[in-house]
């Protein structure tokens, strides 16, 4: 209602800000769209502060936003960009200043996209779509390359004429399609499950101009990128530039900057390669000359040792001591043979001198009766026995004709008798 002032009684500034503060207090949550000036966070758990303006007009209010609710817009809200806030305006009556608390925040327009795009990229991320281990290596030379592009595209042309300067034999299997517009998905994505189904193909690159982020948006789609992550066939991705980055860069097993960059990275150059075999065969060639030259040195070195220079050397110094060990071994086995028979020399003297025959030679006859036996004593015969009468020169027969004493009582016996009987004897 309208307050009743007049000059003498007028109200207080501070009752003024009271009042708009008891009416503004009486609206409710409001959906507010501006622009973002000044974005204020001192750590994730605090609150965000946010300075929203109107860009029609000079004016702006500051909005203070939880934790939580800007953490879901957080990747795509920065300074400068266009909201729209659910929030309940609020009055602060001793400094008289209004400020919104934001319940939810929503990007507009290409912030909302990009909200939606980062949704998707965590929801595939976390299958695992865009891991570093699922990445093929390229081929080193593919000899067919299949390319989706633009019909008759500054894209298709660029990576064309680079490919075939870098290496002129690479062929093409062009597929033309739309890269823009609703036919821009269902296309794209045919064509690349086309050319992995033909087993020719080594190597596909989806290549596109540069563009807005809706004009891109057709490779972010998430059947395409299922699709290319179902690839058996490597897959480059070389859409717009540098700074574009569609969800079809991180499923890729390669992404390239520009289309010009996925022909230099899909093909081999032939005057780099042809260097680089250059440079590989002098290398080769240096590394077995040197072997050579190695082993030639040392060849060298051991056909200069003596006992190669002249191999009789060795022979003739081993002849030498082998004459010696032999004369050694004879001197050794002569000496050994002179003790031997000097011994045998003085052991057949001892057994010649302390043999029967050497008795005999004396004189001495030894009786043997018939059995062979030897008569020791006169008692051992009887008169008229024969014996055997064994001498220095033979032997001969003798018979006893009777004692004549006993054992010890007769007459010594002489050189050619036993002693103790007297014998007849005949030749």
């Amino acid at each position: 209602m309208a307050l009743e002032t007049t000059a003498e009684t007028p109200v207080t500034v501070g009752k003024i800000s009271q009042l708009i503060g008891q009416w503004i207090n009486r609206l409710g949550a409001v959906w507010v769209e501006g622009q973002i000036t000044q974005l204020n966070r001192r750590s994730r758990q605090s609150w965000v502060y946010l300075t929203l303006r109107d860009p029609s007009q000079e004016i702006s209010v500051n909005v203070q936003c939880p934790p939580d609710v800007f953490d879901r817009v957080a990747d795509s809200v920065t300074q400068g960009a266009r909201v729209v806030v659910f929030a309940k305006p609020s009055w602060y009556a001793p400094r008289g200043s209004l400020s919104l608390r934001a319940s939810d925040i929503r990007p507009v327009g290409v912030g909302e996209l990009l909200v939606r795009l980062e949704r998707l990229r965590r929801a595939l991320g976390a299958e695992g779509l865009f891991d570093a281990d699922r990445k093929r290596p390229l081929p080193f030379l593919p000899q067919r390359i299949g390319l989706v592009t633009g019909r008759a595209s500054d894209a298709e042309r660029d990576v064309l004429r680079n490919a075939a300067l870098r290496w002129p034999a690479v062929r093409f299997d062009v597929r033309q399609v739309a890269v823009q517009g609703v036919h821009a998905v269902p296309q794209v994505t045919e064509a690349v499950r086309m050319l992995d189904a033909d087993p020719g193909i080594d190597l596909i690159i989806v290549a596109r101009g540069g563009g807005s982020l809706e004009d891109l948006l057709p490779f972010s789609d998430e059947g395409l990128v299922r699709a290319v992550a179902a690839c058996r066939t490597p897959v480059v991705s070389a859409i717009g530039h540098e700074r574009d980055a569609p969800l079809l860069d991180l499923v890729a097993d390669l992404r390239a900057s520009t289309p010009t960059d996925a022909a230099k990275r899909a093909v081999p150059d032939v005057g780099e390669e042809r260097e680089r075999v250059g440079a590989l065969r002098e290398r080769a060639w240096r590394v077995v000359t040197g072997f050579l030259d190695r082993e030639e040195r040392g060849l060298a070195d051991v056909r200069s040792r003596p006992v190669m220079a002249d191999p009789h050397t060795l022979l003739k110094d081993r002849e030498e001591d082998v004459a010696m060990l032999l004369g050694r071994a004879r001197r050794c086995f002569g000496h050994r043979l002179d003790r031997a028979e000097d011994d045998l020399a003085h052991t057949r003297a001892r057994v010649v001198a302390l043999s029967p025959a050497a008795t005999l030679e004396r004189g001495y006859a030894v009786l043997q009766r018939v059995d062979g036996g030897v008569v020791r004593r006169p008692a051992e015969v009887v008169p008229g026995e024969a014996l055997r009468a064994r001498v220095a020169e033979g032997e001969f027969g003798v018979t006893v004709d009777g004692a004549t004493g006993s054992e010890g009582d007769g007459p010594p016996a002489s050189e050619g008798g036993s002693g103790g009987g007297d014998v007849t004897g005949g030749a």
